[in-house]
Formats: C-alpha cells, sequence, structure tokens
C-alpha cells in the first residue's frame, strides 16, 4: 500500500488551508525550534574555531620554560639572583628526561628603541630576531612559503642564514622579487634569505610573527656575543607522556642544577600548553551540551504545539473519521493519516528552520571575512554536516511523536459515536 500519493497531499493541504493562521503559529514553533538549535550550534563552532585558529598548529601537549628571579635563598645563595639556562642545560634535559620529544631552545633580540636594525639597499625596518633550533617548527609550525626553514646544518655550521616572516618579505622586497638567495644586513652583518614563512594563527599574535626574522640558534649566539646563554625552552612529551610530568621533571632537573630551593616555586616561569587545551576541550564540550539541551528542548516545545494542535484537528474531524471507520479504514489508515499530516508539518517547518539558520551563519562568515572582522574569540561560524543531517532525523522523530498521541485519539473513537458527533 502506498504510504503517500497526492490525493493525501490535496486532503492534508486542504485541512492546512481550513486555518491558516493556526497552522502558521503551529509551524513557527518548530521552525523556531531547530533555527535556534542551528545558530547556537553554529555560534558554539564560530567560538571554537576563534579559540583554535589563535593557536594555529600549535602541538598540544607542548610546554614552555624560563628563568625568573630567585625567591628563596638557598646553599648559600641569596634569594633575588637570576635563571639562565645554558647549552649545558639543553643537553642535561635531552639526557636524563627520556619522555621529551621534540626540545627546541630560543633567543630573542629586538631592535633598539628608534634604530633599524635590518638593511636592504634603501629600506630599513626594525624587527625582532629569533634564535631556533629546527624542532621549533614541529612544535609551534608555520607555513612556509617559499624555500624552507633552518635545518641541522645551519645550527652545526653556524651559517649566516635566515627566514623571514611574510611581513619582512613585503616591506624590504619588491612584489616581483624573490627573497630567497637574497641578503640583508642585519645589525652589520649578512645574511642569506633561504625561506619565507607566515604564521597560522589569526590574532595580533600572527602579526608579530609574520614580523619576525628566524636565524640558526648557534648563530644568534655568536653574531650577539650571547656565549652559551638559552632564553627559554620550547618543548613537546613523546605520545602517552603527560606534558605536566614532563614539565615538572625539566623544573626538577633545571632547580638542581643551578642550586635552586626546591620548594620556589616562581623561580622557573612555565606555560603548559596541553593543560590549557584541556580546559579549553572541557569548556566547549560542556557548551555544546548546553547548546544541545536548550535547542531540543526550544524544539520539543514546538513539538508539543504540533501534537496540541492536531488534537483539536482530530476534534474537528470526529465526523470524518467516523465515516471513514464505517466505510471500512483500518485503524492502522487513520493513524498513517494523522502521523503523516503532523510528520509533514513538522518536517517542512523545520526544514525552513534550518535552511534560514544555515543561511544567516554563512551571511555572518561572509560579512566577517568581507569586513576582515574574525577574531580569536569567533571565527567562521559553521555547522558540522552530521549535525544537520542528526537535525532532520530528530525532526521526522518529532513529528511522528507529535501525531501519535492524536492519531491514537482518533482511533479510539468509535464510528457509531462519531457519526454522532455536530
Amino acid at each position: 500500500m502506498q504510504l503517500f500519493n497526492n490525493d493525501k497531499f490535496q486532503e492534508i493541504w486542504y485541512t492546512i488551508k481550513q486555518n491558516k493562521l493556526r497552522t502558521f503559529f503551529t509551524a513557527f514553533g518548530v521552525f523556531w525550534g531547530i533555527f535556534m538549535l542551528v545558530v547556537m550550534l553554529g555560534a558554539g563552532k564560530g567560538l571554537h574555531n576563534g579559540v583554535s585558529t589563535s593557536m594555529g598548529d600549535m602541538a598540544t601537549n607542548s610546554m614552555f620554560m624560563w628563568g625568573n628571579r630567585t625567591t628563596m635563598p638557598y646553599k648559600g645563595f641569596v634569594r633575588g639572583r637570576w635563571v639562565r639556562f645554558d647549552n649545558d642545560d639543553t643537553r642535561a634535559l635531552a639526557e636524563q628526561i627520556p619522555e621529551i620529544e621534540y626540545l627546541a631552545p630560543r633567543l630573542q633580540v629586538f631592535a633598539t628603541e628608534g634604530q633599524n636594525n635590518v638593511v636592504r639597499e634603501e629600506r630599513t625596518a626594525a624587527y625582532s630576531i629569533q634564535g631556533d633550533y629546527p624542532d621549533y617548527n614541529k612544535i609551534d609550525p608555520s607555513n612556509i612559503l617559499k624555500g624552507r626553514f633552518i635545518n641541522d646544518n645551519d645550527i652545526g655550521e653556524k651559517r649566516k642564514v635566515v627566514v623571514i616572516g611574510k611581513r619582512v618579505a613585503e616591506e624590504m622586497f619588491k612584489p616581483d622579487e624573490n627573497p630567497i638567495g637574497q641578503y640583508l644586513k642585519i645589525n652589520g652583518v649578512f645574511f642569506q634569505v633561504v625561506g619565507v614563512s607566515s604564521s597560522k594563527k589569526n590574532d595580533q599574535q600572527a602579526e608579530e610573527e609574520n614580523r619576525q626574522v628566524f636565524m640558526p640558534f648557534t648563530t644568534i649566539q655568536s653574531t650577539y656575543n650571547m656565549g652559551n646563554r638559552v632564553g627559554w625552552y620550547s618543548i613537546t612529551a613523546k605520545e602517552g607522556y603527560s606534558a605536566a610530568d614532563v614539565l615538572e621533571k625539566a623544573k626538577t632537573v633545571m632547580k638542581t642544577r643551578h642550586s635552586i630551593d626546591p620548594e620556589d616555586s616562581r623561580a622557573i616561569g612555565s606555560f603548559n600548553v596541553e593543560e590549557e587545551f584541556l580546559k579549553m576541550t572541557r569548556l566547549f564540550a560542556g557548551i555544546s551540551g548546553l547548546i544541545w539541551i536548550v535547542g531540543i528542548g526550544t524544539l520539543f516545545a514546538g513539538v508539543i504545539g504540533v501534537s496540541n494542535i492536531m488534537l483539536i484537528i482530530v476534534k474537528e474531524r470526529t465526523k470524518e473519521i467516523g465515516v471513514q471507520r464505517a466505510l471500512g479504514a483500518t485503524p492502522w489508515q487513520i493513524r498513517k493519516q494523522i502521523i503523516i499530516e503532523s510528520v509533514l508539518l513538522t518536517s517542512f517547518a523545520g526544514y525552513f528552520g534550518l535552511v534560514v539558520g544555515v543561511g544567516i551563519l554563512e551571511l555572518i562568515n561572509y560579512l566577517l571575512i568581507k569586513m576582515g572582522a574574525g577574531t580569536q574569540m569567533f571565527n567562521n561560524p559553521e555547522v558540522d554536516f552530521q549535525k544537520a543531517v542528526l537535525a532532520l532525523v530528530l525532526l521526522v522523530i518529532s513529528g511522528a511523536l507529535a501525531g501519535l498521541i492524536p492519531a491514537n485519539r482518533a482511533v479510539s473513537i468509535k464510528p457509531i459515536d462519531a457519526l454522532r458527533d455536530e
């Protein structure tokens, strides 16, 4: 037996037209429920994307560690002395903590205030200079637009080479020039450009990274007479190990090597990316759960409205149902007719709400891109395809549930009583 045909559609359409205003407000409840669910899911995704893109592709199991002033006297040393890391510390960390995957010491040199430190022909500018190991680009990757990043040979031979951010390339070279193989004079010393990079982040930090010059760590030590000094460490833990545990071991090694009181919690500064990432993950999981609860609750309220209206429709059509029963219509045929009406009303209203919701999100995303208003707090609001399909499935189920009670009510009416109804 055919579940749905043109005659049934005509019958349902006639019923809907009998009371257009009532039908509109009934459908609007379902429309609003699915619309709000889609918009809230998209907004939640926009928040997640904003925070995620502000991190770029930084390893989520990474951590950073640097030296501060001691706050406790220890082994004859007074408090207040600076903790300064060096190359021997780097070797100690690598040898004593096998749980470390990548270990990248870093140094940074800023331009003297009011003076330009990078020169090329008639162009001059002030940029911060970063001293890096190749592993740093595995911890906090950037896009290599041209050329390459620093490699092990650059480190071992202390080569005078640099990788420049894309803003540096734009400001120091003409648009039709290829920077690779060209030279920049940095504090009076010529360096060959071997790569152009672009930050993967989307916030102010991205702009700063695109205006930096990266040179081999050993080269910056010798060029700026820093001896064996290390500014700070970027570290990642091997798979299966906690970044917090690795960081605690690294601090213990440094405290032992630099005669720092084990209870001095301020002498060595740190930032645990993994810990912050887990906090963010739990936060957005909670937000997503709350959105689904509120959205489904709103949708359920609309479905209850549909069910109530269908009960009223069944009451209005009591005599008609009695005639159908008297002519031999089975209980299933009566139930099917009511449930189909409910499913169609719910599905059309819900599908329209889904389309409008997705359209609103696309419009917002278009405006954000056009106006350049994407930030580290909100970016690219969207709805996952799986969630959109899930919403459609919810619509069909909701429509069937909304029609179930009215359908049972219609079947429970005895044909003789229905025919007598006025």
